[in-house]
């Protein structure tokens, strides 16, 4: 009798570990059943934002591979619009329930993977009951925001509340369709994900592309009419609106890991070992934004909740459901967004990060250009690293600049992923060519000036 697999969650990390269980065991060995709550699998969760924008013009193109093509192809029995609702680990069951028809069925496992990965953070002011209020998580959530970008009346205005990744890309991606957008955020800064002083170069840059910015504001609830959001009330007053976009973070789905009484971890995100299994729990596995793991630079448990690391995991649990062994050695935060025409990169820790830590460090600074200055193009760039003292050890990095600088952070994480000190990295063999970098690259500057720093 061959065993049977059940995946919950049908995205990046659940699909990605049948996809290489299945490589690795025949049908005859392996039966896999996978339940996504969803309309889709395997999509690109971040290019929701371009294409409510327009830049991607079909949602398939955001499709890697859709449940008919696993059904046929890989074997692999999905079963869209379909929630799991509970987990019997005595029983070894599963409980799902089809969310178009009703009604409710009971299916066996002998192995597990749970990848349901996360959910928006939804204040209780954000009422299912309001139309016109929006996370963006799922390529349901973006169908969602299109359908009512497109309906009439159209929309002329927008409010983002929240200025992470989802916030800014969405507002950029509101200006786009031609809505007036106000960003509210609570904190001091849009993009918390970089310091401060990186930050503002960001929030100038949405300023320029009309987009208002409210720091230091608190949404406490909204107004309606008809069904209908018509304001958003701060502490400051309201705001009217014709759509309100949540991008207030999301956080690991595990309500139903919790219940069924899987270890949960100090992030929110279940607890997995080095290779995605569920500690205590046999044939158990996690992976993806559901899970926390480990943070290599600052040794703490983290919820990073990226599409890379989903893919990464899933392949790693389904390596070894299928006979293999794989493990997944941490992550170290890298991360890249666009926001108008400016590019935002970082990887490791920030500063408060680096303190709570326990590290003592230096932080620099450094203006540089992204090609040679004589040459055509040539458009600035900052970039601001953090080191350790006095080892010299890499610790962060960050980069904002208006041309080839966000994929100039993956040197940087090469770096940091290796232990490498800013002394080391000066001595970097990085190519030039004037239409590409200076004769110094910014990384190298920026290496050259921690050094310095250091030796004070």
């Amino acid at each position: 009798m061959a065993q049977r697999l059940i995946v919950i969650g049908g995205d990046a990390a659940g699909m990605a570990a049948a996809s290489q269980a299945r490589r690795r065991r025949g049908r005859d060995d392996l039966e896999i059943l996978a339940f996504e709550r969803g309309h889709f699998t395997s999509y690109s969760a971040c290019g929701i934002p371009y294409w409510i924008s327009g830049t991607v013009e079909e949602r398939d193109d955001l499709i890697v591979r859709s449940p008919a093509t696993f059904r046929e192809e890989h074997q692999i029995d999905v079963r869209t619009r379909t929630e799991v609702t509970g987990i019997d680990l005595d029983r070894r069951e599963v409980v799902a329930r089809d969310l178009d028809r009703g009604g409710e069925v009971r299916e066996r496992f002998d192995t597990l993977v749970y990848a349901t990965g996360a959910v928006p953070t939804k204040p209780d002011w954000a009422r299912d009951e309001v139309g016109g209020v929006f996370g963006v998580q799922t390529l349901d959530d973006g169908a969602a925001v299109r359908e009512w970008l497109d309906a009439e009346p159209k929309p002329r205005r927008a409010v983002v509340v929240g200025g992470g990744y989802i916030g800014v890309e969405m507002a950029e991606a509101l200006v786009q369709r031609g809505l007036s957008v106000t960003l509210v955020e609570q904190g001091e800064q849009p993009m918390s994900t970089v310091d401060p002083d990186m930050a503002a170069l960001v929030a100038t840059a949405m300023r320029g592309l009309g987009i208002e910015i409210r720091t230091g504001v608190r949404v406490t609830g909204l107004e309606e009419r008809d069904g209908r959001v018509v304001a958003v009330v701060t502490d400051a007053g309201s705001l009217p609106t014709d759509v309100v976009v949540l991008g207030l973070g999301v956080r690991p789905n595990t309500a139903l890991a919790a219940a069924a009484g899987l270890p949960v971890g100090t992030t929110g995100g279940v607890r997995v070992d080095r290779r995605m299994r569920v500690p205590g729990m046999p044939d158990v596995w996690a992976a993806g934004d559901c899970v926390e793991t480990l943070h290599r630079v600052s040794g703490m448990a983290v919820h990073v909740p990226l599409g890379t690391h989903a893919n990464k995991q899933g392949r790693v649990v389904g390596i070894n459901i299928g006979g293999g062994y794989a493990t997944f050695p941490g992550v170290i935060g890298t991360a890249v967004t666009k926001v108008c025409d400016l590019e935002v990169g970082r990887t490791g820790l920030r500063e408060r990060e680096a303190a709570s830590a326990g590290f003592e460090f230096v932080t620099v600074r450094s203006e540089s250009t992204s090609r040679a200055g004589y040459y055509p193009g040539a458009r600035p760039m900052t970039v601001k690293l953090i080191a350790e003292r006095p080892t010299g050890r890499l610790l962060g990095a960050q980069i904002v600049g208006r041309s080839e600088a966000a994929k100039r952070i993956d040197a940087l994480a090469v770096a940091l992923w290796n232990g490498m000190t800013v002394d080391d990295m000066t001595a970097l063999d990085l190519g030039y060519a004037p239409p590409y970098a200076p004769v110094w690259d910014p990384v190298l500057i920026a290496a050259r000036k921690a050094v310095d720093a250091l030796a004070k």
